[in-house]
């Protein structure tokens, strides 16, 4: 764990090292001004040496003057090395998210993710700032004391001992113990996020169904819960500044209680007994300095172990040896695919699927939820592997393809549409980097984008809110079928992403992949018939089976599913799930539509 942490230190190592180094000056200038205010007292205070009190004073300030710089310098540094030191764990940990499939993804959750991004991250910064700062400068100060003090008078300084193996034990208790509280309270912050997160993604529904009460309340239970813990480790926690506090003037007491006595006897200095408090402070600050230390080290060991875990997933579907970087055509085969979502989680979403599509084909899809429609372009792509079988593309297995070569010819509009904060055009450039402005304008047309675009006071400038959240359901779906347009795919994915647009809209976008992208490969997953009954070919999906294959024609005549559906779509009742259930219940022919609780991931929604 700490190999993988230590190595995102990288360009910082010099503000790292240079760091210790100027605690070190630091601790040993302050190491050294007790003896020098020893020496002024006792060699020009008591005998009335006003030229030896001017020669120390001078020392002093001039120790003082470079354990001032020592402190700002180990301060400067250590703030460098802890920000940049998070910025690369911060850096690394989001470049390697960038590489995880869904399943990874799945693995951690966005909330959890999120949280390691900030407040792990956040901790493990304030570690190492106070490791590199602190733990340099409390032991040495430590060390250096106890040595002088010894120097000194040892009789004396066996109180020093005493202290230190009391505190040393009462602080290895209470760190133990609040450990196991701070692993817990990072779980718990993956829960608070997870309901933020939420709230805010689904605010239009909690406000339609007037739920704020109830939402309100579920933030509460989990701050409540984070509160709880929280309060059992600072429980814990704040019993040191006491007991630290009573350590310190209780040795104060002691050593000024012998060093009395000793003074009266003869055997021991002013001057010295000033140094043996001095250093007694010294010690003492140490000691506390440790403890907030080993505080601060038990929060962010947790944090650590949960970075760690992000650092060194490795993502499920990587790149062959030798990859492919060109696709031939948008040809697309399924040969014997079966498919889970979990390697050995029971029955597979996709079952024994086989498949032959031409490059420029049109295919449509349909098929009720959770028949795993999705489940099956998402192969195409690569966004999971098979489980058995082979999918190919162009006439070769996709998993000898470079993702990023295959993803780039492969464009899927989703289901979910989603668009980033940013003007229409650079949103639309999300699909061609460099395109300019007419060729991002032939994409809209070809969506029928352009028609509201156009109306708008900045049109292709207009500012998007995040998730176009300032845009009509059928307005980010257009705009998302532009954005994938502007790739020029061998393959085109349309994963129900014209069900918020009329139907008018529906059949002009249809028109325009007719006539502006014949040779492009053409997958449109819809519930609405008229969507894909001008297909070349249409599938039929029923709990992750192809069910009938083939023109609308002859699916009329083979297919009882597709024949029913039609039917009623075109008579204006019912829908297609509600058409699959009812011919489920008058005969054995068909299988339920609904998926069970296996495929339930692969559906329509996957």
């Amino acid at each position: 764990m700490l190999r993988t942490i230590l190595s995102q230190v990288k360009e910082y190592r010099k503000a790292s090292i240079l760091t210790p180094l100027f605690m070190l000056l630091e601790v040993v200038v302050e190491t050294l001004i007790p003896l020098a205010m020893a020496s002024l007292i006792d060699k020009g205070v008591e005998p009335g040496d006003i030229g030896y009190i001017v020669r120390m004073g001078i020392v002093m300030f001039i120790l003082a003057a470079v354990g001032l710089f020592a402190g700002i310098m180990g301060g400067r540094f250590g703030a460098l090395a802890s920000t940049g030191f998070a910025k690369n764990l911060r850096k690394a940990m989001y470049t390697n998210i960038q590489t995880f499939s869904f399943s990874n993804i799945d693995k951690f959750s966005t909330a959890g993710l999120i949280t390691r991004l900030t407040t792990d991250v956040t901790n493990l910064q304030n570690a190492y700032q106070m490791i590199l700062r602190m733990f340099t400068r409390a032991p040495a100060s430590l060390i250096c004391s106890m040595v002088m003090a010894f120097y000194i008078n040892a009789r004396i300084s066996s109180v020093y001992m005493i202290a230190v193996v009391f505190l040393a034990i009462c602080v290895s208790l209470i760190v133990s113990r609040a450990t196991k509280y701070f692993r817990e309270v990072f779980k718990r912050y993956d829960d608070l996020n997870a309901s933020i997160q939420e709230n805010v993604t689904a605010i239009r529904v909690v406000k339609a169904y007037v739920r704020e009460d109830y939402e309100i309340s579920k933030f509460q239970k989990a701050c409540n819960n984070l509160y709880l813990l929280f309060l059992k480790a600072e429980k814990l926690v704040v019993i040191n500044m006491p007991l630290m506090s009573f350590t310190v003037y209780t040795c104060l007491l002691a050593i000024s209680w012998i060093g009395a006595k000793m003074i009266v006897g003869g055997s021991l200095t002013t001057g010295a007994l000033m140094s043996l408090l001095a250093y007694c402070m010294n010690i003492l600050m140490s000691l506390m300095m440790l403890s907030m230390i080993m505080v601060m080290v038990t929060m962010s060991q947790a944090s650590a172990e949960r970075i760690t875990e992000v650092l060194n997933e490795k993502a499920d579907l990587t790149d062959p040896e030798n990859p492919r970087t060109q696709v031939r055509d948008g040809s697309i085969e399924f040969d014997h695919v079966s498919f889970s979502y979990k390697s050995g989680s029971g029955e597979p979403v996709l079952k024994d699927v086989s498949l032959s599509v031409r490059s420029g084909e049109t295919i449509g899809i349909i098929g009720g939820t959770g028949s795993a429609k999705s489940s099956l372009v998402s192969l195409i792509s690569r966004l999971y592997d098979v489980s058995e079988g082979s999918v190919k593309v162009g006439g070769v297995d996709v998993r000898e393809y470079s993702m990023e070569a295959l993803r780039d010819q492969v464009a899927v509009v989703l289901q979910k549409n989603v668009l980033f904060s940013g003007t229409i055009l650079e949103n639309m450039r999300w699909g061609k980097k460099d395109a300019s402005l007419e060729e991002v304008k032939h994409a809209c047309k070809l969506a029928c984008a352009d028609e509201f675009i156009e109306r708008m006071p900045d049109k292709y400038d207009t500012y998007i809110e995040q998730g176009g959240s300032n845009l009509s359901g059928g307005q980010r779906q257009r705009l998302c079928i532009a954005r994938a347009l502007l790739k020029s795919p061998k393959i085109l994915i349309l994963d129900d992403s014209t069900s918020a647009v009329d139907t008018a809209t529906d059949a002009r976008i249809r028109k325009a992949f007719r006539e502006y992208i014949p040779q492009t490969t053409k997958l449109i997953i819809a519930q609405r018939i008229s969507s894909v009954q001008n297909a070349d070919r249409i599938v039929v999906m029923d709990s992750g089976r192809i069910e009938s294959f083939g023109t609308h024609e002859e699916l009329l005549e083979i297919s009882p599913i597709y024949r029913e559906v039609y039917e009623s779509q075109t008579q204006g009742g019912g829908d297609f799930d509600e058409k699959k259930l009812e011919l489920s219940a008058d005969g054995p022919e068909t299988t339920p539509g609904s998926a069970d609780g296996s495929s339930s991931k692969g559906g329509a929604n996957a």
